[in-house]
């Protein structure tokens, strides 16, 4: 089963295996550091929903829901 960021619960941690999609919501992701092999923790959701806020490399960066769908996640130890 692939999970995608907006699939983690709060409090859940995994690592980034690939970045979909093209255009400027790839680009603008993977600018922001969120690359292959990045660690990452989901902090929470927005009261509705959308945005979600997650922590990777010592800061905090939200993203709505349809960016992250396209970040697709391994588990830590490395198994899906």
């Amino acid at each position: 089963m692939t999970r995608t960021l907006k699939d983690l619960a709060p409090g859940d941690s995994a690592r980034i295996k690939f970045v979909s999609g093209n255009g400027s919501i790839r680009r603008r992701i993977v600018e922001m550091g969120l690359v292959p092999g990045v660690e990452l923790t989901m902090e929470r959701y927005a009261p509705l929903g959308d945005p979600v806020e997650i922590k990777s490399q010592g800061f905090h960066l939200s993203l709505r829901k349809v960016e992250a769908d396209t970040i697709f996640l391994e588990s830590i130890d490395g198994g899906e």
